[in-house]
C-alpha cells in the first residue's frame, strides 16, 4: 500500500525536524525517514558532544594558565567520567527527537530511504509518495582511499571512546582535526596531527592560523605538515602510518579527519533525475533540485557555504515559508565560522586579505593579550583583525583568535548584518568590564 503525504523528508537531523514541526503548524501531513539517529549529526555525534568533551581542555588549560596567579594544584581529565557526562546528554536524544515528531503528528520511519524506479520513496517495506520531497541526509566522515584505510577511525568513533589511547594520530588538519587534537592532548594522550599541505584551515587568516598552530605545538601536539599519507598497516598492537618521502609514524589509533562527504549514494537519485556533484545535491536559488518536486537542504547540498547546523536550520525555515506560498529566493546574511579550542579561531564577513592594497578598506589589528578581559585569567593569546569599509564606516569582516572568539564573533556578525555605523555602536552603553565592551576598542 502506498502512503501519501504533503511532504516526505529524507533524513531526520536538525533541519529535517525543524521543517517537519513547521509544516505541521501549517496542517500539512509529513513523513520523516531516518536510517540512523534521529536528531542528526550535531546533537548526537557532532558539535554538541564535541563541546562537552572540550570542557576538559577548557578547564585544564584555565587552571594551568592561573598557576602562580592565585591558583595552585593541577587538575587532569578523567576521560571515562567525561565520556559518561557526554553520554548523559547524547544517549536520550534520538528517542526523544522521534517521540517529539510523533507527538506533533509527524509519521516517522527508522529505515533507509531510497527513491525507487517509480519515483516513490521506499522506506523498508513502506512506499511513500508526497507532493514535495526534501533531501536532508547530511554528511558523513570522509575516509581517505589509502592502502589499509580500514584501520582508520572517524570523529564519530572519537566522540564515543570508552578510554583514551596513549598515542593518537589525526590525519587531516581541518576544523575537526584541530578540535579533536586539542581535546585528546588535554586528556593526556600523545597527539600527532598530519596535514597534506602547508596551509591548514585555508579559509582563515593565515597569520592567525599560524599562531593557533604554534600554540597547539606548545601544548605538546606534534604537527606534521606537507605529508601525504599513503598507507596504514598493523604491527603487533600498533598502527604504522606511512607517507611520501619516507615518512613513518607509529601510533595506537588513527582518526581520519580529512573532511566529510554528502550522504547521496544510497538514495536512488538516478531514478528521479536529481543531479549531484562531489559536494552534494545541486539546487537552485529556491533549494530546488533538477527535479521540480524534490528539494534539498543542509549539509547534503552542493554549496560553498559553510556546512553548519545554523545554516541548515535557516534553510529549513526558508523551505517552510516557500511551501506556505512565499516565493522569495533564498538569501543569507553573514555566516560566522569557528574552530573551537583554547584558543578558538573565528571569522565572519570579508577576510583580512581584502584590505591589502585596497583603499576601500581599513584593516585594524589588535593584540588583546594584555587587555583586562584576558589578563584576568592569564590567557596566553588573544588577537583580532577587523575590516572596516572606509566610506560607509561599517564593519565588513572580523577574525578573532582567543578563548572567547565564539562570543565576540557573534557581536561582529550582528554589526555586519545590521550595517551598524561605528559611531552608532560607540553610543551604546554596555556592561563593563565585559567582552562586548571591548569591541569599542577594536573598531
Amino acid at each position: 500500500m502506498v502512503e501519501n503525504y504533503d511532504v516526505v523528508i529524507l533524513g531526520g537531523g536538525v533541519a529535517a525536524n525543524s521543517l517537519a514541526h513547521s509544516l505541521r503548524r501549517q496542517n500539512k501531513s509529513v513523513a520523516v525517514v531516518e536510517n540512523n539517529l534521529f536528531g542528526g549529526t550535531c546533537p548526537n555525534r557532532g558539535c554538541d558532544p564535541k563541546k562537552i568533551l572540550l570542557a576538559g581542555l577548557e578547564v585544564t588549560q584555565t587552571v594551568a594558565n592561573m598557576q602562580g596567579s592565585g591558583i595552585s594544584g593541577a587538575v587532569e581529565v578523567n576521560w571515562p567520567d567525561l565520556m559518561r557526562h557526554k553520554r548523559q546528554y547524547t544517549d536520550p536524544i534520538s528517542h526523544a527527537t522521534r517521540q517529539s515528531l510523533n507527538a506533533d503528528g509527524v509519521t516517522t520511519f527508522h529505515e533507509q530511504a531510497q527513491f525507487n524506479a517509480a519515483g516513490q520513496v521506499q522506506a523498508g517495506t513502506h512506499v511513500l509518495t508526497g507532493d514535495r520531497y526534501v533531501i536532508a541526509t547530511g554528511q558523513r566522515p570522509r575516509i581517505l582511499a589509502v592502502d589499509g584505510s580500514d584501520y582508520f577511525k572517524t570523529s564519530t568513533d572519537f566522540l564515543n571512546l570508552d578510554d583514551m589511547p596513549k598515542e593518537v594520530t589525526f590525519v587531516g588538519g581541518g576544523y575537526i582535526g584541530f578540535e579533536l587534537a586539542g581535546i585528546a592532548r588535554a586528556a593526556g594522550a600523545k597527539v600527532h596531527l598530519i596535514h597534506h599541505n602547508r596551509r591548514p584551515l585555508k579559509r582563515f587568516d593565515p597569520q592567525l592560523v599560524q599562531e593557533k598552530l604554534e600554540h597547539l605545538k606548545a601544548q605538546g601536539v606534534d604537527v606534521q605538515l606537507d605529508v601525504n599519507v599513503t598507507k596504514i598497516s598493523k604491527s603487533r598492537d600498533r598502527l604504522v602510518i606511512t607517507g611520501d618521502n619516507g615518512f613513518e609514524l607509529s601510533t595506537d589509533m588513527a582518526f581520519c579527519t580529512a573532511g566529510r562527504v554528502p550522504n547521496v549514494d544510497k538514495l536512488g537519485l538516478e531514478n528521479v533525475g536529481v543531479a549531484c556533484d562531489a559536494q552534494g545535491v545541486r539546487v537552485n536559488d529556491y533549494l530546488q533540485t533538477t527535479n521540480q518536486a524534490i528539494f534539498a537542504m543542509g549539509d547534503v547540498v552542493s554549496t560553498d557555504r559553510p556546512k553548519l547546523t545554523p545554516v541548515a536550520g535557516y534553510e529549513a525555515g526558508y523551505l517552510s515559508r516557500l511551501f506556505s506560498g512565499v516565493p522569495d529566493k533564498l538569501s543569507f546574511k553573514s555566516i560566522p565560522t569557528l574552530v573551537f579550542g583554547q584558543p578558538s579561531l573565528a571569522q565572519v564577513g570579508l577576510p583580512s586579505s581584502v584590505a591589502t592594497n585596497n583603499d576601500q578598506y581599513l584593516l585594524i589589528s589588535n593584540d588583546m593579550t594584555k587587555w583586562y578581559s584576558y589578563h584576568r585569567l592569564n590567557e596566553p593569546i588573544a588577537k583580532a583583525k577587523v575590516v572596516i569599509d572606509r566610506k560607509q564606516q561599517t564593519v565588513v569582516g572580523a577574525t578573532i583568535l582567543s578563548n572567547h572568539a565564539d562570543e565576540l564573533i557573534n557581536i561582529f556578525t550582528l554589526m555586519i548584518d545590521q550595517h551598524m555605523k561605528l559611531a552608532d555602536f560607540n553610543k551604546e552603553i554596555l556592561a563593563y568590564p565585559s567582552l562586548a565592551s571591548d569591541v569599542t576598542y577594536l573598531i
